[in-house]
């Protein structure tokens, strides 16, 4: 694929995140009283070699789910936005179809964040239920309405990756890889790299994490 049409691929789909945003702000907000979301207090904002800060969020079926009940698993946060194209595209094609399923049967934690507003795109728990279905995840999808726990962490994208080790360090934030088509077809030095995979693997393997912070690529988070 030459660069010219991978470059009218990435600005297409970023000009869906566009017409996604302005179509939504008025759109009615679908107030479901589950996606309550509450964030621990005295928390810091995540910083990578640091404590990952705390929170408190409802998934899709109103249970409350905290990241402190995970302490001693490896952990990985995936900024979500069912409408997204890049999320869309990961999900299908790229780097999020199948890589969840394998690093779930070697137990790491994998918890899907959705941070989009009421009246933004890809608000409310029926749409994240029907997103879900629809990309096959297994997973559950956390509800943070409020932004509170999305600007902690200083989520910007959709997806947007984040890699807590066992001992509850943020190791790896960032992109899930370096193809910012969301493909898989356009990787940075024409080798993909799985960003988020090389961090779980250096963690299992008692190594540094190498690439510690990349930026991420995607819809910007609907706040």
């Amino acid at each position: 694929m030459g660069k010219k049409s991978i470059s009218i691929r990435i600005v297409g789909m970023a000009f869906g995140c566009i017409l996604l945003a302005g179509c939504d702000r008025a759109a009615r907000p679908e107030g479901v009283a589950t996606t309550t979301t509450t964030a621990a207090s005295g928390q810091g904002t995540a910083e990578v070699g640091n404590p990952a800060p705390d929170f408190s969020l409802r998934d899709l079926d109103g249970k409350t789910i905290s990241l402190r009940d995970y302490r001693g698993k490896m952990v990985v946060l995936e900024w979500f936005n069912p409408d997204c194209p890049f999320v869309r595209a990961s999900h299908t094609k790229a780097s999020l179809k199948t890589f969840p399923s394998t690093q779930l049967a070697k137990g790491v934690v994998w918890l899907a964040i959705n941070s989009s507003a009421p009246g933004n795109a890809g608000h409310g728990a029926a749409k994240n239920a029907e997103g879900k279905k629809r990309y096959g995840m297994t997973y559950p999808v956390l509800l943070d309405e409020s932004g509170e726990t999305g600007k902690r962490y200083g989520a910007t994208n959709t997806p947007h990756m984040f890699v807590i080790d066992p001992r509850g360090v943020l190791v790896y934030q960032g992109a899930i890889d370096n193809s910012p088509d969301g493909e898989g077809e356009s990787p940075e030095g024409g080798k993909l790299v799985n960003y988020v995979g090389a961090a779980l693997d250096a963690v299992a393997a008692g190594r540094p994490v190498t690439v510690k912070s990349t930026k991420a690529y995607g819809c910007g988070v609907k706040y």
